[in-house]
């Protein structure tokens, strides 16, 4: 026998649903076999414990760390671990001087990179180097006057060579811009010449006053520079992003470079400096991008930049690109910061409480399920049914989130998935509602499931809309363990959404086509004697039996009334008869 149009969109429904879990198990599978995944998810500081890493800042001498900077680096580093996928992580302030990370689990030095970086980049001039450099930094797009990124200066028959130390200056008067060879004195020369990059940790460097030379290295060690004073901040960045470098004739190369926009005065300050440089055809046409002392690249200035838009290149790795973008993203240090000390911590909570949450979890689930027995009767099942996929489904996406994005599982986590029973079992409370409304309006079972899910659809949308919404906004404004209960909130209601559509719907399509349910069983949960109308076949119905027995009744007394009066008026008539004769 040929299925009917609806048995085939519940069928369709059905097998889209198993494509989802199919795909979920697969993508996990994946992570488990190629990406050190694991099938449950990572459970957060409160229920594993972790590491903590504690920061102390890098000052000169004489300096003191204020309130602000601390609240600022705190600010910035938990954008940083957030940004690494790390969440449920505990950034503190310990004694008015160092900051306390408490990060879930065992960090990867790339985590522990963002952490104590401080990210401070200054863009400087180059004034004398002890090789060239071949880097290019180009405009990403047209330039306003028509120069051609990629063309290379003609060379200065005047200029000394870069790969040499030009002579020791003895200027008599001050430095007129931060690319002026005055700014080399003896002894900064002397400096230059015994700064050895092997065995100096140039990063210590990042506490060098902004506004007189530097002596630095390559972050590799094979170039030494003296640089110019800070001509543009790294707080002049207003975006940081990672990409591949496209060629002058836009064609997108495999060299990884990050993307800087800088703000309105940075981007006037940096075209100032660039239309500067451009002049110059030796050493000083070069512009080294600072990053916590260490030069990580000197780019040569072929063309002005006009638009505050540079591309820092050089050998840099997917990933390197995309670490240093992040950190230049998410805004520069106030201060410098090295690891004082990193240490495994234990669980503030423990498995006890993780269990004791999953026992909660079970019990609501009883709960709900023995409610939707004595309400629903076999229609409970069809609920019990629809929980056990929300849940399924639930957890594979929780797993996958922990394997890829780096999600854990805090107890106020495991709070939002108890929640969430609830909220999954409005939906199917108001669906069969619907249909047993539609029942009591003279419908037939199944014409009954697809009108009241019509009806139904738009009250669970408008619900799990509201729900979302409200999670979100707790996502964002909150922090802490508060994040990890709005975003299994979140997670729960769109996975109520899936459920609701492509398992209970479809589900009670088929189940409205069987005899059990179709014709009414008083055991299926649509009762006709509880819904107060009795069924005799498909849309057909007739008056409940109370009511039948009163319109008989009120019959009956009306035509034994009509009856009376007929023999009274027949004995009147009688009567006048004799009378008369």
């Amino acid at each position: 026998m040929a299925r009917s149009t609806t048995e085939r969109k519940a069928i369709r429904s059905l097998v889209w649903l198993l494509v989802i879990i199919i795909a979920l198990i697969a993508a996990n599978g994946a992570s488990v076999l190629f990406n050190n995944g694991q099938w449950t998810p990572k459970l957060a500081l409160d229920l594993e414990g972790g590491t903590q890493i504690t920061l102390s800042p890098q000052l000169a001498s004489g300096e003191a760390v204020t309130a602000e900077q601390l609240e600022r680096a705190v600010a910035i580093i938990r954008q940083r671990v957030d940004a690494s996928g790390v969440s449920e992580a505990e950034i503190n302030t310990q004694g008015n001087q160092n900051i306390v990370v408490s990060i879930p689990g065992e960090p990867d030095d790339a985590t522990r990179e963002r952490i104590s970086s401080s990210a401070k980049l200054e863009f400087r001039p180059v004034l004398l180097a002890d090789l060239p450099s071949a880097d290019t930094i180009d405009e990403p797009g047209a330039d306003g006057d028509g120069t051609d990124p990629s063309a290379s200066p003609s060379a200065d028959p005047g200029a000394a060579p870069s790969d040499a130390p030009s002579a020791e200056p003895t200027p008599s008067v001050a430095p007129t811009d931060a690319s002026d060879l005055a700014w080399i004195t003896p002894e900064i020369q002397e400096r230059f010449d015994t700064f050895d990059c092997a065995t100096v940790n140039a990063v210590g460097a990042n506490v060098a006053p902004t506004d007189e030379p530097l002596i630095t290295c390559e972050q590799d060690g094979s170039i030494k520079y003296i640089l110019g004073p800070v001509e543009v901040e790294g707080e002049r960045i207003s975006d940081a992003r990672a990409g591949l470098i496209a060629s002058s004739t836009g064609v997108t190369t495999n060299e990884w470079g990050v993307f800087i926009e800088f703000d309105g005065e940075g981007t006037t300050q940096f075209r100032a400096v660039t239309e500067r440089l451009v002049t110059f055809t030796d050493v000083r046409n070069q512009f080294a991008i600072v990053l916590d002392g260490s030069v990580i690249s000197a780019p040569r200035t072929n063309v002005a930049i006009t638009d505050g838009r540079p591309q820092i290149s050089g050998n840099f790795t997917e990933e390197s690109a995309l670490t240093l973008a992040d950190q230049l993203k998410f805004g520069a240090l106030p201060i410098g910061f090295q690891i004082q000390s990193s240490e495994n911590i234990s669980a503030t909570l423990g498995v006890s409480q993780l269990q004791s949450g999953i026992i909660a979890g079970i019990v609501g689930l009883i709960l709900v399920a023995l409610y939707a027995f004595f309400q629903y009767r076999a229609l409970g099942g069809v609920v019990l049914a629809s929980l056990i996929v929300a849940g399924i489904v639930t957890y594979l996406i929780i797993t996958y989130l922990s394997n890829q994005q780096g999600f854990r599982l805090s107890l106020a986590g495991v709070a939002g998935l108890v929640i969430s029973i609830g909220v999954i079992a409005d939906s199917f409370i108001v669906y069969f509602e619907r249909i047993r409304d539609e029942l009591r309006d003279g419908r037939s079972v199944d014409g009954a499931v697809e009108a009241g899910w019509k009806r139904a659809w738009r009250t669970i949308l408008i619900s799990d809309v509201i729900n979302f919404l409200a999670a979100a906004v707790l996502f964002v404004l909150a922090v802490g363990n508060v994040r990890g209960f709005a975003f299994t909130l979140g997670i729960t209601t769109i996975v109520d959404l899936i459920v609701v559509a492509l398992f209970t719907h479809p589900l009670m399509q088929l189940l409205a086509r069987t005899k059990f349910f179709g014709s009414g069983h008083p055991l299926s949960g649509l009762d006709p004697q509880a819904l107060g109308a009795v069924y005799r076949g498909r849309a057909q119905f007739r008056a409940p039996v109370g009511v039948t027995s009163t319109k008989v009744a009120s019959s009956s007394r009306e035509a034994q009334k009509r009856q009376t009066i007929a023999e009274r008026k027949a004995a009147e008539s009688s009567g006048e008869g004799k009378g008369s004769r």
